[in-house]
């Protein structure tokens, strides 16, 4: 396992991409396994299919707020390990579990009890919700099992040790992936369960990756397993929360900025809902790369900075938005081109085909842009300014993203939506650069007094 020392000590290039490699492996597989579910509900029709893009938005929240809580354990716990402090690292481990768990049932009961309200709103008509709450229903209640591998998985990151949490994705892809077309299609005794089925695939694989990371988490010692005196508990929860719920904050802007841009693409049917559903699953996919190196630039951004090492810092970061900047322009020509092979894959319906083909010709273009964007923020959050994170979200969503994108679909339809997203991710990317460069050198300046 990487050591907290190798993290400040080893050369940056070699150690990022020790780091990286294995988390990529663990991403590729889980979204290629989690793609495979949106493609077997496409084959139950476009209203199945227009009905699981309608639930992205809402799943993706309490996603987004496991990924905030994961985001402040590790920026936590990894400066703990810089200043080497390992007793209160694992401390902060076992706390992270528990505040994780109780947060996501709460937000989950509330989401289980709006559902209809929340979807209608959302743009869902009568066709679309019997599905929605098919799949939802049970997704809303596992979704406790959701965070803990999340969390669990964080601790192990702050440790330097990517190779294990990409390891226990996979596993939990896989079994999603075998489970989908059992219980979605059903084989022998097995019912045809459909929207129902691919919900139940994805809490049973929940439940596979929680009981390993516990009981890996406890076999390593990375967490305590002590009473903690209540003082103790809300100083750690608070200690937590001052970048977990900023950082769930700003991942929580990106579903709602996918809902309202949902609802726009409502009006234009069910087709160009369906389209965009299918777009930005594959749009999980193209920006892999991107969403690894965001789970190891943090731990090992923390780490330098508990250390006091700044200069590490900001060549780190340089470095991985210039791998960004060119690895997505290479993933964009390979999209562009096969655009319409991977359409006609999700739908035989031309008009399905014609939109999802226009957003894979034209999105991607900016995806190194929303690299930067995207490694800033999580960047931000390893140097324990989760405001700035927080503020940048804001700016690229609903300062950018969604008013140009609206305005770009008043002018010129659905391709002018799409066109508004690309300026969006320009305006966005140059702002995040200039920003973070002057916070590293203004940190570096403070911790000189």
């Amino acid at each position: 396992m990487t050591t907290a020392t190798s993290l400040t000590q080893d050369p940056i290039k070699p150690t990022l991409v020790a780091m990286t490699l294995p988390m990529l492996v663990g991403m590729i597989t889980l979204m290629t396994f989690n793609l495979v579910d949106t493609f077997f509900i496409s084959m139950l029709g476009t209203v199945q299919l227009a009905a699981i893009s309608f639930t992205f938005p809402v799943s993706f929240t309490l996603i987004s707020l496991s990924i905030g809580l994961s985001i402040g354990t590790s920026a936590v716990i990894a400066r703990a390990l810089g200043a080497k402090r390992l007793t209160e690292a694992r401390t902060d481990g076992q706390v992270a579990l528990w505040l994780g768990a109780a947060l996501v049932a709460l937000l989950a009961l509330i989401g289980y009890l709006c559902t209809v309200p929340l979807f209608t709103a959302l743009g869902a008509g009568a066709e679309v919700m019997p599905y929605i709450r098919q799949y939802m229903d049970i997704w809303f209640a596992g979704a406790v099992l959701l965070v803990l591998p999340m969390v669990g998985n964080a601790v192990l990151r702050a440790a330097g040790d990517t190779k294990t949490p990409s390891m226990i994705m996979a596993g939990s892809g896989l079994v999603n992936a075998v489970l989908d077309p059992l219980l979605i299609f059903g084989l022998g005794p097995i019912p045809a369960l459909g929207m129902q089925g691919a919900a139940i695939a994805t809490l049973i694989s929940w439940i596979v990756g929680s009981v390993l990371i516990i009981a890996l988490l406890l076999k390593r010692d990375l967490i305590a397993t002590r009473m903690i005196a209540p003082a103790a508990l809300f100083s750690i929860c608070r200690k937590i929360l001052r970048i977990g719920l900023p950082a769930a904050g700003a991942n929580m802007l990106t579903p709602l900025a996918m809902g309202v841009l949902t609802a726009i693409m409502a009006s234009y049917g069910a087709a160009a809902v369906a389209a965009f559903g299918v777009g930005a699953r594959l749009e999980s996919i193209a920006c892999l790369v991107v969403l690894a190196l965001s789970m190891t630039l943090p731990p090992f951004v923390s780490q330098n900075f508990g250390a006091g090492l700044m200069q590490r810092v900001q060549q780190a970061y340089r470095l991985c938005a210039r791998f960004v900047l060119l690895w997505q322009f290479a993933i964009y020509l390979l999209l562009a081109l096969g655009a319409i092979p991977l359409a006609r894959l999700f739908s035989d319906e031309a008009e399905v085909i014609s939109i999802i083909s226009q957003f894979l010709w034209i999105v991607p273009l900016a995806y190194g842009l929303q690299g930067i964007i995207i490694l800033t923020n999580s960047s931000f959050n390893a140097l324990h300014q989760p405001g700035s994170a927080l503020i940048l979200s804001v700016i690229r969503l609903f300062v950018f993203y969604v008013p140009l994108a609206w305005l770009g679909g008043k002018l010129y339809g659905v391709t002018g939506l799409f066109i508004g997203c690309v300026l969006a991710n320009i305006l966005t990317a140059t702002l995040a650069w200039f920003w973070f460069n002057r916070a590293v050198v203004r940190t570096s300046q403070e911790s000189m007094v």
